[in-house]
């Protein structure tokens, strides 16, 4: 992908569905006896791994012409039947670990494994918790990764403290935990992201929340319609692109608000973005998820340091919030986000060296970074530089990439993950920019 200095950005525009969302749409409704009917999911390749997933299980799922929306029909969890082959995760972090909770309490074997990447992030995490509830689940470092064998058996719940301030750990406990004796319990030392939470009511499953303390008790699912709004984490790049762009004013229409996943908006006013507006279309609750359109325009930004308590709600925003912070006056430090370094790639580090490329005077620390901003004039550096083919680094480098003076060009490797979670990005991105 290459990135040249885009133009005033202006317009409404709508990102796709919710990638989280999307995934837990599908568990739960493979999960659910009868008829589900999601609307705005998002077929990205992650997503469509969760989708083949349930195929496989047993469940029928029939895609509509555009592919966002669909219908599953499913036996329910105890009508699921065993795979006939192993079933390949892809790079999906959030299908691997929710799907090992859901496949914990079956009946049957299955076989999960992932590509180069996910094989090597850690799957422990998951597993010693499950383990604790009865799970039958082996690989590689007695289950530290990918590929994992799991021998359904039943489970008893459990009463776990989430130390790693993780949602998808959390989540695939809860799910096990709906097939389990018992009720089970996960508290966490900060708020993380609540989507299943969220939409198990919705389904029918019984849940007690109180506080950090989330509760299951043993539900069997029923079938649902619902709406997977757009995607924050998508929206947050042209959110950034219309920040760092003079003269912009751009409206990103249907976007989701859960405040699990809107942290970076309070990042941004910290930064001192005066040009946001919040426009909710739904009013607060614990059980939906909210929505509405994101206005924006340019701002100047400032440097800040991110209090370490906002991390676990930023965790997937940092990529971009380092572009933006490029593009802000003074610095920008970044601490408690070990985290990066498991991710698709070492976030970390794939930041850093991008960033280095383009001018950008930075510092790595363990568990962070600290970026020299060059203010909202940037003269920035062209160049090539390797996203590690992670998603998210190559979209947020497209974005600072736009702020390059005309005569430099940014060539941008290994973009081809960026449809993971957001097919269809370079055109749309390259239609705001006008480059």
């Amino acid at each position: 992908m290459q990135v040249r200095r885009g133009h005033r950005v202006s317009g409404n525009i709508r990102v796709p569905g919710d990638k989280s969302i999307s995934h837990r749409s599908l568990i739960l409704g493979g999960m659910a006896s009868g008829k589900t009917v999601v609307t705005g999911f998002l077929p990205s390749d992650d997503c469509l791994r969760t989708l083949s997933a349930f195929s496989r299980l047993g469940v029928q799922i029939r895609q509509q012409q555009d592919e966002t929306s669909l219908e599953l029909v499913s036996p329910g969890f105890t009508g699921l039947r065993e795979p006939d082959s192993i079933l390949d995760f892809g790079n999906s972090g959030t299908a691997s670990r929710l799907m090992c909770g859901v496949l914990a309490g079956t009946s049957f074997f299955t076989v999960m494994t992932g590509d180069d990447s996910l094989r090597k992030r850690p799957m422990k995490r998951v597993v010693d918790p499950l383990s604790m509830m009865g799970a039958k689940i082996d690989g590689p470092g007695s289950g530290s990764r990918l590929p994992l064998a799991v021998r359904g058996t039943a489970l008893n719940g459990i009463s776990f403290l989430n130390a790693h301030k993780s949602a998808q750990v959390k989540s695939s406990i809860l799910l096990a935990g709906l097939n389990a004796s018992g009720s089970t319990t996960v508290e966490e030392p900060v708020q993380t992201r609540d989507h299943t939470e969220r939409l198990l009511p919705l389904f029918g499953g019984k849940v007690l929340r109180e506080g950090l303390r989330t509760t299951v008790y043993p539900s069997r699912l029923t079938g649902t319609e619902m709406h997977v709004p757009g995607d924050f984490s998508s929206a947050a790049f042209f959110l950034a692109l219309g920040l760092l762009t003079p003269g912009s004013s751009l409206t990103l229409e249907g976007v989701g608000l859960n405040p699990t996943r809107t942290g970076l908006l309070q990042v941004l006013e910290a930064m001192k973005a005066r040009s946001l507006r919040i426009l909710p279309s739904t009013p607060p609750s614990l059980e939906s998820e909210p929505y509405g359109n994101i206005h924006v325009g340019f701002s100047e930004l400032e440097g800040i340091d991110v209090p370490p308590e906002w991390i676990p709600n930023i965790i997937d925003e940092i990529p971009i919030l380092a572009a933006c912070a490029a593009c802000a006056r003074g610095t920008t430090t970044i601490r408690g986000a070990a985290e990066l370094r498991v991710k698709e790639s070492d976030r970390i580090r794939g930041i850093v060296s991008a960033l280095q490329v383009l001018g950008v005077p930075c510092k790595e620390f363990p568990d962070g970074l600290a970026i020299d901003g060059l203010g909202p004039d940037p003269r920035l550096t062209g160049g090539t530089i390797d996203s590690l083919n992670d998603h998210r680094i190559a979209m947020s480098m497209a974005v600072l990439g736009s702020r390059l003076p005309e005569s430099e060009i940014l060539t941008i490797r290994g973009t081809d993950f960026v449809s993971t979670s957001f097919p269809g990005f370079s055109n749309l991105f390259n239609q705001v920019v006008a480059c």
